[in-house]
């Protein structure tokens, strides 16, 4: 008796690889690789949009305007991340440029007066809530950058995206114990700054 005829298994589409292999491509110079990759996690990107803003006072900026314009900087970098992680927090840090960059445009409409200030709220890790005025927070870390790079690397990788201690230390390509270290002096450095001696922990 012979065997049953099966069709042959469907190809692959681009949309169904993995996000690494599509970050690939995209590093060989794929640039449908990168719309595919979009298309795979905007839902998620559309999130942490949403979350960013979530802290503003007065959220003049729409979360789909921030996502936009975030991804629109990354695409204009050279793509050189390795993982899913890598590029959620490169996408996650743009957006902290966006955001810096609004507050900066929307101050200098006011012309030194009262402006409509965009915050963010630190609530990273389960502590307590530290929100700090986002231009004074952005000075402060670019302070800490020439202070001490991998410190402020932690610290803007750790609440700007979200990683996870396991994977900061795989994109920033150190050991878990040392992002401990440089995580718990950027806090207490921040937290000191910022006058919330509290928080130094």
């Amino acid at each position: 008796m012979s065997a049953p005829v099966t069709s042959p298994a469907p190809a692959a589409t681009a949309s169904t690889r993995p996000l690494t292999q599509l970050l690939h491509a995209w590093q060989q110079g794929d640039r449908q690789a990168f719309e595919h990759l979009l298309k795979l996690v905007y839902r998620e990107l559309e999130r942490m949009a949403l979350g960013r803003l979530r802290g503003a006072e007065t959220p003049s900026l729409a979360a789909g305007d921030l996502l936009h314009e975030a991804l629109l900087r990354v695409s204009q970098q050279t793509p050189d991340w390795n993982d899913r992680e890598h590029f959620f927090a490169n996408v996650s840090l743009a957006m902290r440029s966006v955001l810096v960059d609004h507050a900066r445009a929307r101050q200098a409409d006011k012309r030194g007066g009262e402006w409509q200030r965009v915050t963010y709220t630190f609530t990273a890790h389960g502590e307590d809530a530290l929100v700090a005025d986002l231009l004074t927070l952005d000075a402060l870390l670019t302070e800490l950058q020439a202070l001490d790079p991998r410190a402020a690397s932690v610290l803007q990788f750790t609440y700007f995206a979200g990683l996870e201690r396991e994977e900061l230390a795989t994109v920033i390509g150190v050991s878990v114990p040392t992002v401990d270290r440089e995580l718990r002096f950027a806090r207490a450095w921040l937290a000191e700054r910022l006058g919330r001696r509290d928080l130094a922990v």
